[in-house]
Order: structure tokens, then C-alpha cells, then sequence
């Protein structure tokens, strides 16, 4: 009987979201609240035509339409079936045996699965109250660093840090270290924060932004996501990449997504407001939820048993929200926005468990 390789046999399964039984609401996933725009939807039923191709290896229409919008170079723009699979690929292509990939400790959980496959090893540096601290991140590089990765929105915290903080986590970082951004909540941040000051670290050569049509595109079904690199680096990340990586049909999605900002604008807007409330509805129960500027809210309770009896209570009336325990947050549930009847079923369950 054949055998894998060793770092790959003595790997765990990638976990993912328990959805629950059949008919369950999923609140673990992140998924959009709402629906895609009409513009995507059009643009995907006209590509189904075209089944019968290959997609396009270079994204043309969808890497202009990019850079139509955030006022980009195409040509420094990579697309990937998800931003999941550019983060791999990029992780594969700059590290291996002997490298250290250092994240943040409540950072993307992906990245250590990534580092299990390219044979590097993964380090976290702490977080300051649940936000990531770039001091606590330059504390910990060393001449074994070669990629630096910051989830900024947080996944599983939903905080951020400011554009100018991490503009400044690369100024003092050393030049031959790679840092990556991973924005797959942008969106949701852009109102607040203008990105174009981290997309402009890509023109120092050592800067890759991450994005996602997952989430607010709520186009998580199609996968897609992008990537602004310099040249030289999305050259190599390009090796890696499956040159047939995103079907013609999720490419005119997305393209239409993009091109509908109205939209976009909209479903943000929409979302900020059902999780401000569900937020503000927490924390009245004694939960503390840190300010979130994301599609989900990340609850703290009183300890891992609460948590626990919580989850089970919201599972007993079929709403499945997100266990932390595999990011040392065992006391804390996640819970994705949901339309406002998903919210208020989830708040009355909650007050139920804690009064």
C-alpha cells in the first residue's frame, strides 16, 4: 500500500464550517445576507453559452474591470479560484523548509494549512485585545522570516487595524521580507478607510493585497478573488496557479459584480446595520463583541462553558454559529449577518441562555 508524504500524512483535514442538519440556518460562514446584483447574475446566465470553452488563462475582462474601479494596473492583478487559493499558491511560491510564515495570533486559519503544504513553519504573534498589534508583530521577526501575512479586516475578530499602521508595519519591516494583506472583507472597510494607500505599497516590490468577490460581492458559491502584486512576485505566483483556475462563467460574475458599485454600496450599508444592531443587542446581554467591519460579529462570553451552552441552545432551535475553539477562543461564537428574522431568532435565543 502506498503512502503519502510525510508532511502531507501527518496533516489534519483543512475543517471547515459544521452546516448542521438538513434545514438549518448556516450563521458559520460568512456568507452574504443578500443576494448578488442583478448585473452579475445577467452576466453569469449569458457565459453558460459558452460552457464549452476553456476560460480565459489572463482574466482580461475581469482584471480590467478591477482596475477600472480601484484605479489599478491590470497587469498586476491575479485572479484565483477564491483568495484561498492565491494565498496558497503565494505561500508555496516564497516559502518552504526552513522558512517562517508569521501571522497574528486569531489571523486566518487557512495560512497554517498553506505553510503545513509548503513544509514552512507558521508563528503568531499576539494580538492586543483582539486587533492585531504590528509591535507585537516586529517583535517577532527573525532572519527565518520570509512572508509576513495580516488578515486586516480579522477573521475570526472582524477588527482592524488603520491603512497608516500597517503602510508603517512595512517601512520598518525588513526589505527582503514579504508582506501580504489579506482584505477579504475590504468592502466593508473601504467606507471608513481609503485602501489606495496599501495599494500603493505594491509599487515598493514587496507588497501583495489579497482580495475576495466571497463576501460582500456575495459571490462566495462562484470562487473568486484577486490579487495587486509586483510584477516579479505575481510572475512566480502565476507558476503555481492552475492556468484554468476560474470558469468563464465565475469570471463574467465577477465582472459584473465589480461593475455594479451601486450594489455593492448597498448590500455594505445593509449589512453594517443589521450587525451593528445585533451587536448593540449582545452587548446589553453582558457579551462583549468588539466593533466589527465585517459581515460577521465575533461574541465573547463569560467562559468556554457558556459558549458552549449557548451553541447548543441556538443549534437546538437550527441556527448553526461558529465555534472558536480551534483559534483558542473557546469562549467565543461567531455569527454571521443573516437577513433581520435570522438576527432576531438568534437574539432571542441568546436572551434566553444568558437571563
Amino acid at each position: 500500500m502506498i503512502n503519502p508524504t510525510p508532511h502531507i500524512g501527518a496533516m489534519a483535514p483543512y475543517a471547515l464550517a459544521d452546516l448542521g442538519p438538513e434545514g438549518a440556518v448556516s450563521m458559520a460562514q460568512n456568507e452574504s445576507a443578500f443576494a448578488p446584483s442583478p448585473l452579475a447574475l445577467a452576466a453569469g446566465q449569458a457565459a453558460l453559452a459558452q460552457a464549452a470553452l476553456y476560460p480565459d488563462p489572463d482574466w482580461i475582462d475581469l482584471r480590467a474591470a478591477i482596475a477600472r474601479v480601484h484605479q489599478l494596473d491590470a497587469g498586476r492583478i491575479l485572479c484565483g479560484a477564491g483568495s484561498m487559493e492565491l494565498i496558497g499558491a503565494l505561500i508555496s511560491a516564497f516559502s518552504g523548509p526552513g522558512d517562517e510564515v508569521l501571522g497574528s495570533q486569531f489571523g486566518y486559519a487557512y495560512v497554517a494549512t498553506a505553510c503545513q503544504l509548503s513544509q514552512s513553519r507558521y508563528v503568531t504573534a499576539p494580538e492586543l485585545d483582539l486587533v492585531v498589534s504590528p509591535t507585537e508583530i516586529l517583535a517577532r521577526v527573525t532572519p527565518a522570516t520570509r512572508i509576513v501575512f495580516v488578515c486586516n479586516p480579522g477573521n475570526p475578530t472582524g477588527t482592524t487595524i488603520a491603512n497608516a499602521d500597517l503602510v508603517a508595519l512595512r517601512r520598518d519591516l525588513p526589505d527582503d521580507v514579504l508582506l501580504v494583506i489579506d482584505q477579504a472583507y475590504g468592502e466593508f472597510a473601504d467606507p471608513l478607510d481609503d485602501p489606495a494607500c496599501l495599494f500603493a505599497l505594491v509599487d515598493l516590490g514587496n507588497t501583495i493585497i489579497t482580495r475576495s468577490f466571497s463576501k460582500a460581492y456575495a459571490l462566495a458559491g462562484v470562487r473568486v478573488g484577486w490579487a495587486y502584486a509586483p510584477d516579479r512576485i505575481g510572475s512566480e505566483i502565476r507558476k503555481v496557479l492552475n492556468p484554468n483556475n476560474v470558469s468563464i462563467i465565475s469570471q463574467q460574475m465577477a465582472r459584473g459584480a465589480i461593475e455594479d458599485q451601486a450594489h455593492l454600496s448597498d448590500i455594505v450599508a445593509r449589512t453594517g446595520a443589521l450587525r451593528d444592531a445585533f451587536s448593540t443587542q449582545c452587548r446589553a446581554l453582558g457579551l462583549h463583541v468588539p466593533p466589527s467591519q465585517t459581515n460577521f460579529a465575533l461574541m465573547q462570553f463569560g467562559s468556554a462553558e457558556d459558549a458552549r451552552r449557548a451553541d447548543q441552545a441556538l443549534r437546538r432551535h437550527g441556527l448553526m454559529m461558529r465555534g472558536m475553539g480551534c483559534y483558542g477562543l473557546s469562549d467565543c461564537l461567531r455569527a454571521t449577518i443573516c437577513d433581520q428574522t435570522v438576527m432576531d431568532r438568534a437574539v432571542a435565543v441568546l436572551k434566553g441562555v444568558l437571563t
